[in-house]
């Protein structure tokens, strides 16, 4: 095996590494919902959103990961909120369905 094709397995590896420390440290999206999730009227409907606090953070998180400045804390953090943003967006369309649908 030449020397290239070894990097590139140990920088695979080590992504793969990563993925699982930062799975194993993500924040629980569930966490947040009682807090940081709000139900608003929109158009005769009540959808999930997000409070200013959380969407300010996952703001913030977001211009600090372009910068490629994200602490692995902050990477988990991250991967939280989005699944929980996700999550919503995926309740929010079943509503909206359910509405047009009736």
């Amino acid at each position: 095996m030449n020397r290239d094709r070894q990097k590139q397995q140990a920088k695979e590896k080590l992504t793969v590494t990563e993925v699982k420390m930062l799975t194993e440290n993500m924040v629980k999206p569930s966490s947040w919902v009682e807090t940081e999730i709000k139900i608003s009227k929109v158009r005769q409907l009540y959808l999930f959103k997000f409070t200013d606090k959380l969407q300010q953070r996952l703001d913030e998180l977001f211009d600090k990961q372009k910068g490629e400045a994200l602490t692995s804390e902050e990477s988990a953090e991250l991967a939280g909120i989005l699944e929980l943003n996700q999550i919503f967006t995926l309740l929010n369309a079943k509503i909206i369905a359910e509405s047009n649908a009736g």
